[in-house]
Parts: C-alpha cells; structure tokens; sequence
C-alpha cells in the first residue's frame, strides 16, 4: 500500500503528520516519491484563516486529479471547523471530524501497538515536538479553540522517551510546541495527575528536557508574554547552550482599545514592560512576534501604535497577518470592516518597518560566533533563528560555530 501525507498550518499540524507517517510505516506502508500515484492520500488542513481554508480545498482537488482511484482523507481544523465544504467535494473518500482519528485509523488497519511518540521528521533537519493540546483563551478573532477546546498534556516520561530517540537520531534541535504552549501542565493539575506526570508546568518539563542526553539545542515555540515566568528566563539564562535565546510572543496590536476587542489578556504597557524587562537580561534576545493588521474599527492612529511598539521593543521579526473573520468567533460579527486597500497599505508600510529592524539585528552580529544548524552543506538557521550562508562546506543535519563577516540584507554570510 503506497501512501502520500500532506499538511497546511503549524508546527502541532506537521507534527500530527509526522506521528501518522510513524503509524503507517508500522503497518507496512509505503511513502510514494513526488510524482507517484499513491493508494491512499492524506490532508491535514488549517483553518486559521480564511485563506488557509481555501488552500485545502484548493489541494485536495488538485490530489483528486493526480491521484486517480485513491482513498482520500481530509483531517485537522479545517475538517473539524467545517466538514461541509469537503464533504461536497467529489473523490473524497472521508472527512475526519475526531481530532482521536489518526490512532483509531491505525488501530482499525491492523497497526497493534500504537507509537507512544515520533522517530524522525522527514525531509528536516530540526524535530517539532507536541507536548500540549488545546486552548481556552478565547480570543475574540481566534476559531482554534473551538476545533480544539480540550486541554491535553503529554506524559513527560513519553516527551523525553521520544525528544532521546530523536536526538540518538541525530536531530540537533528540539522544538516544543504546542497549541497553547504555556498552558502545559494546566490540566495534569486539575486531575491531580501532577504527582504521577513529575512536571507542573512548562518551566519543569524545560528543566527536565534539557537534561536527556544528546548533542541537541532546544527552542521554544510560540508563548504568551505573561506566561515567560521567572523560573523559565532562570532556566533560559543559566543554560544559554541548550535553550536558545529566542521568544516567539505574540502581540497582535499595539492599541489598547484594539486588544480590549481582541480579548487579549495583556494590555500594550503590559507586554512592553515583559519585553524590556526580557531585552534587559539576554545578550541580543530574538524577539519575534505575531501581529494582525486591518481588525475591525482599527483606525490610522490605533494602528500607528502598533507601529511605534514594533520600533521600541525592536524585534527580530515580525510575523504580519491581515484580519481573516472566522464564521463562529465574536469578532466576525463586528462591525467598521477595514477595506481590503486600507489592510493592505498598512501590511505594506508595516513589513517595511520590520524589516528595517531584521537588518539591523542581523548587523549587530558582524564580528561574533554563531551557532548555526546547518540544513544544506551552505546554509543554516542560528540559535537565534537567523539564516547563515557560507562559502566552505558543512555537514547537514550538524551544529557549528561560525564566525560572521558581513550581512547582506538580513542574511548572515560567515566561516
């Protein structure tokens, strides 16, 4: 049996891909090389935005056609959001709405003995690892919590078993991820399971994973500003090896009457205070955040806010995304829609102001030795999640410390 996998959206996303890929190739199946007819194709959808839902429905027909005959199932948020739009859709064997579905698929093709985790992560050089489910937040902008509601934290003996394997494996950076990162351990705690799982919360399992054995740095993904607690900078600090220097913090608007709409929980004196305070400590701290341009009624000077937070708290990068409503959320029904035009021209005027400060970050490291990950022989991605070019050869997959000569744009160039 020929299969071929294919996924939209995050790291939780690629990662679920990953631990089908792991089951399928248990029962004895077989991954189809590009350009092949495969027995049974797999989609694992994004329904973060509207646009990333047209690309699923967009590819699944494009699979259809390439793959004629074939078993096709769609799953991920898009098919739990909304199984509708592919249940329509003609040559479509299944649209999976349980977000269990992937262990039962497995169990009833005849795979015995589920994987207790992953092995590798194919066709890259650093491993994602889902160490949480699940988010409660409820941003008013936000449809995730409603495809995934429930909150569900891994067993820490299961995250070192498999973060040991895949470092034996010669994965060289762990990545922990999650759906709400920073809510790991909440639920552990409400069913008094915290004794039998050993960690509390994501400061302890750090501490516990820095500790496997493997040559092997570890990043974190995306967290709430208010949930970088003070054990967590002690841990970052006292381990700048291992844990790299970088925090993705979203901070989605810089106006405080914006962010009362968004239902976020900090307002921007807030996270500003958190990030300074973080900018303070780390020796060049990668900064990196997410921020949502066009909300509705966000006007000229809410949105120059933003802008003038971006600037002062000079972030490494800066992730920009134009308001998408989400039938089902709060804020799709508000009113004082932003014209696409108006979304557009700030999008534009944003992007130029972050990357003005990506250049400039990147020249702060002329002259200093970086240690780079190397996924081709010539380029690589730092601790601080910087790319590097080099002249002379390296091997894949591998850390090393490059001495950086010059930038070009935000390019690192080095030996």
């Amino acid at each position: 049996m020929f299969f071929k996998l294919y996924t939209l959206g995050c790291k939780v996303n690629q990662y679920e891909t990953e631990y089908l890929r792991e089951g399928l190739l248990r029962l004895g199946y077989i991954e189809s090389s590009e350009g092949d007819v495969a027995d049974v194709v797999f989609l694992n959808t994004c329904a973060v935005t509207a646009e990333s839902e047209a690309k699923g429905r967009k590819l699944v027909r494009r699979l259809i056609r390439e793959n004629r005959g074939a078993e096709v199932i769609v799953f991920g948020c898009s098919a739990r959001r909304d199984s509708s739009q592919f249940n329509q859709i003609e040559g479509i064997t299944s649209v999976a709405t349980d977000i269990e579905w992937a262990a039962n698929f497995l169990k009833n093709r005849g795979l015995r003995e589920l994987p207790l985790g992953i092995t590798s992560f194919s066709g890259r050089h650093r491993a994602y690892v889902k160490v949480q489910d699940g988010c409660r937040v409820g941003c008013s902008y936000c449809i995730i919590p409603k495809v995934r509601s429930v909150l569900r934290s891994r067993s820490v003996d299961d995250i070192l078993s498999e973060i040991y394997c895949l470092a034996s494996n010669g994965y060289c950076e762990i990545v922990l991820t999650g759906i709400h990162l920073g809510h790991y351990g909440a639920d552990l705690i409400e069913s008094g399971l915290v004794d039998v799982n050993g960690c509390r919360n994501l400061s302890n399992l750090v501490e516990r994973t820095i500790k496997v054995e493997g040559n092997f740095r570890l990043r974190l993904s995306s967290l709430e500003a208010s949930e970088v607690s003070d054990d967590l900078i002690n841990l970052m600090l006292n381990n700048s090896v291992k844990i790299c220097p970088h925090l993705h913090l979203p901070m989605q608007s810089g106006s405080d009457e914006v962010l009362t709409r968004m239902r976020r929980r900090l307002t921007s004196g807030e996270y500003i205070s958190r990030c300074e305070r973080l900018l303070s400590l780390f020796d060049r701290l990668a900064l990196t955040t997410d921020v949502i341009v066009g909300f509705p009624g966000e006007t000229d000077i809410q949105f120059e806010k933003t802008c003038e937070m971006i600037r002062r708290l000079c972030f490494s990068k800066v992730h920009i995304f134009r308001y998408s409503p989400r039938r089902g959320t709060e804020a799709a029904s508000f009113k004082d829609k932003i014209p696409p035009r108006i979304t557009l021209d700030r999008v534009q005027y944003l992007s130029e102001i972050a990357e003005k400060l990506r250049i400039d970050y990147a020249k702060s490291f002329i002259g200093k030795q970086v240690s780079v990950l190397f996924e081709t022989s010539q380029t690589g991605t730092t601790d601080r999640y910087l790319q590097v070019k080099t002249t002379s050869k390296h091997e894949t997959g591998k850390l090393e410390n490059i001495v950086i000569q010059k930038t070009q744009n935000d390019i690192l160039l080095g030996e």
